[in-house]
């Protein structure tokens, strides 16, 4: 099968098309024929050998859509056939290994490269929203709005009829207010977002986030769950004492700590959100997964609005 592996760490440049023997589920788990890929932020960070690999020669990718071609012992073989939207390690290439308890039933009508528009940063963004316990009438604002997990964060809120305030490149900031967003703050261009805020939802991270912190109302929940801008700065502990009369509540939320369980009842709701156009999936660029680096230096720039995707 074909594969993209990271041959060396760093730039774009590290990311070479090569030829692997199919691969063999195991126990517990199936092989996925791939449809479409999802490039985000993680496989960028993996490729520059910044998330504990201990030496390049794998293949990055997260997530993908597809049909199971293959299961190993202890799976159902009825399997086989379905439509899925997977979670694991090896994404970029045309075949994938995922265990059986990290694969999701995906609609007809949802297509692979929309699944892969809403995919990971869906999950992120109902479980934020989930955590901070939005609610209808609250301010939420929701940072880079343009991105992958702000993008899908912002439409969520509004249709949950929170009022939200979204902070965005400024090209993008009409079609930020397209997704129901109430108040778009272009970064660069107009003043910092005022509060009081009841809920902050943040993929971005970086130092902005002291400032944040103090716009939040009483009882305000800040949720972190990216750090597109750098991991947060240090103070943000005496930031919130700093504003302990407000009772505030800081989070973070990783897919990582979540269950499989949680994982299917979240991807279960988001597809069928979208299977009924409650939810658009954005889809940037849809690129040949030879193109992986070209994927990775266009989501290296910020300036695409939606999921950037590749297709073996």
């Amino acid at each position: 099968m074909k594969a993209i592996l990271v041959k060396e760490f760093g730039p774009p440049d590290g990311l070479a098309l090569v030829d692997l023997p199919a691969p063999v589920a195991g126990d517990g788990q199936v092989v996925v024929a791939v449809e479409a890929i999802g490039v985000g932020l993680v496989d960028v960070l993996a490729r520059r050998g910044h998330l504990g690999a201990a030496a390049p020669g794998f293949a990055p990718g997260v997530e993908v859509a597809g049909r199971v071609e293959t299961v190993g012992t202890g799976v159902d073989p009825a399997l086989i056939g379905k439509r899925v939207f997977a979670l694991g390690r090896g994404g970029y290439a045309e075949q994938f290994v995922a265990d059986r308890d990290g694969v999701f039933p995906l609609p007809e009508t949802v297509s692979a490269e929309a699944a892969m528009a809403l995919g990971v940063n869906a999950l992120v963004a109902r479980l934020s929203i989930e955590r901070a316990r939005l609610a209808a009438g609250e301010r939420v604002l929701v940072r880079g709005a343009s991105g992958g997990i702000g993008a899908v964060a912002a439409q969520m809120a509004a249709s949950s009829g929170a009022i939200v305030t979204a902070t965005t490149r400024a090209e993008a900031a009409e079609q930020v207010r397209g997704m129901g967003v109430q108040e778009v703050i272009r970064r660069d261009l107009d003043p910092e977002p005022e509060g009081p805020f009841d809920v902050v939802i943040d993929p971005v991270a970086g130092d902005g986030m002291l400032a944040l912190i103090g716009t939040l109302a009483r009882n305000g929940r800040y949720v972190v769950n990216g750090a597109a801008a750098g991991f947060p700065p240090a103070g943000i502990d005496q930031a919130m004492l700093q504003n302990f009369s407000k009772s505030l509540t800081y989070s973070m939320v990783s897919l990582d700590s979540v269950a499989k369980t949680e994982l299917a009842r979240v991807a279960a709701a988001v597809f069928a959100e979208a299977a009924r156009g409650a939810l658009r999936p954005i889809v940037a660029e849809v690129l040949p997964l030879r193109d992986a680096a070209r994927a990775h230096r266009m989501l290296e720039t910020g300036k695409r609005f939606g999921k950037i995707v590749l297709q073996p």
